[in-house]
């Protein structure tokens, strides 16, 4: 990857949804490279990998992360990558089925950006993640500039 490759990073360990995601961030018109990983510590050591290459600019990167998922659930990645100066500014969107308040204001208060939960059903579920596309599309990372944003533009 070159330095101003930008990556959406999505930790889902339902292989269904994380397709559904997938296909539908793309028919929203996403080109950005997403990468899916199975499991919360896959993605906490993807990105701390990344922040820690001097080639990668790790504020190109965004994580999509369920909070139900095996070995390291999402509040202990967005509490990990939270505490750490490199990774603290990275967008976290959080997507889970959970919607507790109790769970969506802890989540807020560890640091996620967006909450939000996954309609059960399927048609509700797709045109959620279509709105979410669409949102990341325009969304600007926190890099001091607000010419770069996740998707890739026309040139």
């Amino acid at each position: 990857m070159q330095k101003t490759d930008k990556l959406i990073v999505l930790a889902e360990d339902d292989d269904g949804h994380a397709r559904l995601m997938e296909k539908n961030l793309r028919r929203a018109g996403l080109t950005t490279k997403i990468v899916r990983c199975k499991n919360g510590r896959d993605a906490l050591e993807l990105i701390q990998n990344r922040a820690a290459e001097a080639s990668l600019d790790i504020k190109n990167t965004i994580l999509l992360l369920d909070l139900n998922m095996p070995i390291m659930d999402g509040k202990q990645v967005l509490k990990e990558l939270k505490a750490r100066e490199k990774t603290r500014n990275i967008p976290v969107v959080v997507l889970t089925t959970t919607d507790d308040s109790r769970e969506v204001n802890r989540c807020y208060e560890l640091g996620c950006n967006v909450y939000i939960s996954k309609p059960v059903d399927y048609e509700e579920f797709s045109k959620a993640i279509v709105n979410l596309g669409m949102f990341l599309s325009v969304l600007t990372l926190p890099n001091g500039s607000n010419e770069i944003s996740v998707c890739n533009s026309p040139t």
